[in-house]
């Protein structure tokens, strides 16, 4: 072989391995590196050890049920893929309608915007954000509002990297991030203006411990939004194909279990707020959600393959590639579940706590 073919097979491997590292890379290029891959709070060795804790769990159905369960089930839960996340989907962790024209950053910030409009607060306004994750969410909505948000997110290691991602941004003086379990907020009663959850309450046991938990902290006449993800009124729980997709759902996202769309109304009713408007995002004429996860099956190979190699090397810790795995595999039942119609993750539900209620 020549020299000539020696440098362009060379060119060739270079330019295919910068395409397929580079191109198609993450969704987001903003966040992790795949080199900086971790598990969160877990060191390197144990992440293999808290992969099989986090299915244990579903081994033992009966203790994700119970509230005193669900901290050390979540945080083991985002402890495993926050950098997975980050690194492949971006800083802002829950869906959005694909809009004609619009990137799915720009989707993304959108969905989030509308979400502080819907809650009427004012510039200097101190908001809630009930399960902030690493913060995507949070800074958009700082940034188009000017009001004082503060998130609260069980996991220590996601309330380091919303840290630094605000300061980044310039945005630490109107974000403050707390380190809590949203079923028992470290906030005193009536303390703020407004309050939003994007695809976070879905987490808890019992969707009624956490509305009650921000009902008490809304200051009267507040206005409270959630992003919740249903089961929707074509789900059939005789048909084995949809037990199947909502099942896998709720293994790969750390659920204890997949509310119906009916049951959200009637909870917020219960813990004393009234509901101002109540439909699913999802719902035409909004694009498919879906979109964005069937787009990124190229890349996910691409990601795997790399995740792999760097696991192989010991860059990445033991069981990174069984979490990118199960990640995939959740990927394509929130795929059918879509497809389907059987599931919505955008299921908006608007409230308000009345002026003269007092807080449990």
């Amino acid at each position: 072989m020549d020299s000539l073919t020696l440098f362009c097979t060379g060119a060739l491997l270079a330019g295919g391995l910068y395409w397929f590292v580079c191109i198609l890379g993450p969704a987001e290029q903003k966040g992790k590196r795949a080199v900086d891959l971790s598990g969160g709070s877990i060191s390197a060795e144990k992440v293999q050890d808290n992969y099989d804790k986090y299915w244990s769990f579903f081994r033992r159905p009966k203790e994700i049920e119970t509230a005193e369960k669900v901290p050390d089930f979540v945080d083991t839960f985002y402890n495993l893929v926050t950098d997975i996340y980050e690194w492949g989907w971006g800083q802002s962790f829950h869906f959005s309608p694909s809009l004609p024209g619009k990137s799915h950053r720009d989707a993304t910030r959108l969905h989030e915007e509308m979400a502080v409009d819907l809650i009427d607060v004012k510039p200097g306004d101190r908001i809630l954000d009930v399960g902030c994750g690493v913060g995507g969410p949070m800074r958009a909505i700082a940034a188009h509002s000017r009001a004082n948000v503060v998130g609260i997110t069980i996991n220590e290691y996601q309330v380091k990297r919303a840290r630094l991602h605000n300061k980044k941004a310039g945005l630490d003086s109107l974000c403050e991030v707390v380190c809590g379990n949203f079923l028992e907020m470290p906030f005193p009663e009536n303390s703020f203006d407004g309050a939003y959850s994007i695809e976070a309450t879905c987490h808890a046991p019992k969707l009624e411990e956490v509305y009650a938990e921000i009902f008490r902290v809304l200051k009267p006449g507040s206005l409270y939004v959630s992003y919740e993800w249903v089961t929707t009124d074509k789900y059939k729980g005789d048909d084995a194909e949809h037990v199947e997709v909502i099942q896998g759902i709720e293994r790969g996202d750390a659920l204890p279990g997949l509310r119906s769309y009916v049951d959200i109304a009637e909870t917020a009713r219960k813990v004393g707020f009234e509901v101002v408007k109540e439909r699913d995002l999802a719902n035409p004429p909004a694009e498919p959600w879906w979109t964005r996860l069937k787009m990124g099956r190229i890349a996910y190979w691409r990601n795997h393959i790399l995740v792999t190699l760097l696991a192989a090397i010991g860059v990445a810790p033991k069981g990174t590639v069984d979490v990118h795995e199960m990640l995939f595999k959740t990927a394509d039942y929130l795929t059918r579940g879509g497809e389907s119609g059987i599931f919505t993750p955008m299921h908006m539900i608007l409230c308000r706590k009345p002026e003269t209620a007092k807080s449990s």
